[in-house]
């Protein structure tokens, strides 16, 4: 089975109109794609939440550890994405590339378990989670409630974009005097207690010969808001260890948001990269 086609195979399906208020359709085709592709590695656990009068849905799919680790009763890694779009764009970037590479790691984790049992959650609704509660947000906060210990979360968000040309990466002040201008590297943004995490993830992924580079932030990301813009931040709010994995988004890709936001646009050998070094990386946790 070749990598790279199958994370195509599953842009083509996710990268479509998807907005969960006025692309209903492609937004129920999405959620029933990732319902079917969990389904095959064990049983689907949805959790609901409600956007005012809207029932929203996050998808979830525990997959156990290594038998001999089971004794121990280690903390979950949960692995997130989010799988709902904005409105007038297919979101090929942002972020069926996080659900693509969500979908694979299930894949592989389930055929090969690691030492921690592992939590993939598609979640709904982060695109409007700065105004209202969000998949994430909800589901963060009932762990907390609950007093569930994490290990790690590590959030996919838009993967794929890659440019090589100087100049092509920009940054918020003053980070671009520490970081190279070319947008071609995946980065990892965490928070203090993940620096361990953010190293030895980086050194994976920059094995499999993809570029990466990690910042670690303090006082979860509120001195640099461009850190908090995804699904991580809700689990940093809650005090869980937690990072984004990114291609930093508006600060590099023009079609962020856009109706240009295509599969075409993507670099593939670049996401598979990233998705082998994450899988890499993950297990040597």
């Amino acid at each position: 089975m070749n990598l790279k086609n199958e994370i195509e195979n599953h842009l083509t399906s996710i990268a479509r109109d998807r907005d969960p208020y006025l692309a209903t359709a492609g937004h129920f085709f999405v959620q029933e794609y990732i319902r079917q592709q969990f389904a095959q590695w064990g049983s689907v656990e949805i959790h609901t939440f409600k956007v005012g009068s809207k029932t929203c849905q996050n998808l979830i799919l525990n997959l156990p550890s290594q038998p001999e680790s089971e004794k121990r009763d280690l903390p979950p890694i949960l692995i997130g994405a989010h799988y709902d779009a904005v409105p007038g764009t297919p979101g090929a970037d942002d972020n069926a590339t996080g659900i693509a590479v969500l979908l694979e790691l299930a894949r592989m984790f389930a055929a090969q378990p690691t030492k921690y049992p592992l939590r993939l959650v598609a979640f709904d609704m982060e695109e409007y989670g700065l105004l209202g509660p969000s998949g994430a947000s909800e589901y963060a906060a009932e762990l907390r409630q609950q007093d569930q210990p994490l290990r790690l979360m590590i959030s996919l968000e838009m993967l794929g974009y890659c440019d090589r040309t100087p100049g092509s990466q920009t940054y918020p002040s003053p980070l671009e005097r520490f970081y190279p201008n070319r947008g071609d590297f995946i980065a990892l943004i965490g928070n203090w207690r993940t620096i361990r995490d953010l190293i030895s993830i980086s050194r994976s992924i920059r094995k499999v010969g993809v570029p990466s580079h990690w910042l670690p932030v303090p006082n979860r990301g509120l001195i640099l808001p461009l850190t908090r813009r995804s699904d991580h931040a809700h689990f940093w709010d809650q005090g869980y260890p937690a990072m984004m994995v990114t291609d930093t988004a508006n600060m590099r890709n023009p079609n962020y948001h856009k109706p240009s936001d295509t599969i075409e646009t993507l670099d593939l050998d670049f996401l598979t990269g990233v998705c082998q070094g994450l899988e890499s990386g993950i297990r040597y946790l």
